[in-house]
């Protein structure tokens, strides 16, 4: 994770921001440690129960419902959520992830959405050309990751990463490591 940290040896992560919203439930998240020669920190979201490794220089925030990470400009960012494939309306994780795509390509026109079942049977969803957000300079790339949870394809975990859309290939790679490092209690 070296190639997208900064050497600030975890210091991000402890130092609040003023533009990220106030009140009662953004909080930091927990810090477990800090791997400065692999550039990375191991986070972990109490809210959603899952521990993430996000490259030094990144700073992080949670709520009940998801822990969020991004890059010191905000043009990466992650979010980690739990699903309940029931309360979603689909079965599965398979269902889950062909009806995301199909619906935000449905709301989105000029959104072009891919999703495919990977070997380790999460599912990945490639979203492309996909309209800026307010401090965006243009289109982003935004991938999803579903797990599902072992022994019960009701519930599941979902790893969300947006990248300006010139960046999809670099942002796989990250993708790639933040899911090889991706561990949930289930």
């Amino acid at each position: 994770m070296r190639d997208f940290s900064k050497a600030d040896n975890g210091a991000s992560f402890n130092r609040g921001d003023s533009m990220l919203p106030g009140g009662p439930d953004p909080a930091a998240p927990h810090v477990l440690s800090v791997d400065r020669e692999n550039g990375f920190a191991r986070i972990r979201f109490d809210g959603v129960k899952v521990v993430v490794c996000l490259p030094l220089g990144w700073q992080a925030m949670e709520d009940p419902e998801r822990g969020v990470g991004f890059s010191a400009d905000r043009q990466y960012r992650l979010i980690v959520w739990r699903l309940d494939f029931a309360f979603e309306g689909v079965r599965d994780a398979e269902q889950y992830a062909a009806s995301k795509a199909g619906a935000i390509q449905a709301r989105r026109p000029g959104v072009k959405a891919q999703a495919r079942k990977l070997p380790d049977g999460t599912f990945l969803i490639v979203y492309e050309n996909v309209p800026p957000s307010q401090g965006d300079n243009g289109k982003r790339t935004v991938f999803d990751v579903v797990q599902p949870k072992p022994g019960d394809p009701k519930l599941g975990v979902l790893l969300t990463l947006g990248v300006p859309g010139g960046d999809g290939e670099r942002g796989l790679k990250l993708l790639a490591l933040l899911k090889l490092k991706l561990e949930v209690d289930w």
